[in-house]
């Protein structure tokens, strides 16, 4: 039976945490700032979880991690 590939799109945008979650960065933290709240250009800065639903997609494409 062959390797499977990693998706390497994937493999760049998310981390795999010690406890098998996912975690990835937020979106809406690159341009466009000056409409947004100062407070929620902090609070795009930290990383958050993937939701279950999300997870199991995800982890298809990450097959050894």
């Amino acid at each position: 039976m062959p390797k499977i590939k990693t998706n390497r799109a994937a493999a760049k945008r998310f981390k795999i945490t010690k406890n098998g979650k996912i975690k990835r960065m937020r979106a809406g933290a690159r341009h466009l700032k000056t409409g947004k709240s100062p407070k929620r250009c902090r609070s795009l800065r930290h990383a958050s979880l993937l939701s279950d639903s999300e997870m199991k997609r995800i982890k298809m494409l990450l097959p050894y991690s």
